[in-house]
């Protein structure tokens, strides 16, 4: 599923095809709405993943994963031209939440 979204555009217009505002903001609603399906997905990966870990909060909380995870990111996002500290940022919310989950899964 991620590879067809991400091979195919999610938008009707490319940013200099757009002739108004309500161009820009149609093509910026529908790439909200794939960043928000592709985070969907995501996160049932995250409710498969309690399976293969231990019931103890420190296994869910994975912390060297977590660097690892915010590492990638910021590298990514450098090299797609965005500022990695706020990519970073959305990230650590991001991961808090679906560890916020997982505990609820695991009943910790």
């Amino acid at each position: 599923m991620i590879f067809s979204i991400v091979k195919t555009s999610v938008t009707n217009k490319k940013p200099s095809e757009c002739q108004n505002i309500t161009d820009v903001r149609n093509e910026i609603d529908n790439i909200d709405n794939a960043i928000i399906t592709l985070l969907s997905e995501r996160f049932e990966y995250v409710k498969e993943v309690v399976k293969y870990k231990e019931k103890t909060a420190e296994a869910i909380d994975a912390s060297d994963r977590k660097k690892a995870v915010f590492a990638k990111r910021r590298q990514w996002a450098e090299e797609k031209g965005l500022d990695p500290d706020v990519i970073e940022d959305i990230y650590k919310k991001l991961v808090q939440y679906f560890i916020s989950e997982e505990m609820k899964i695991m009943n910790l």
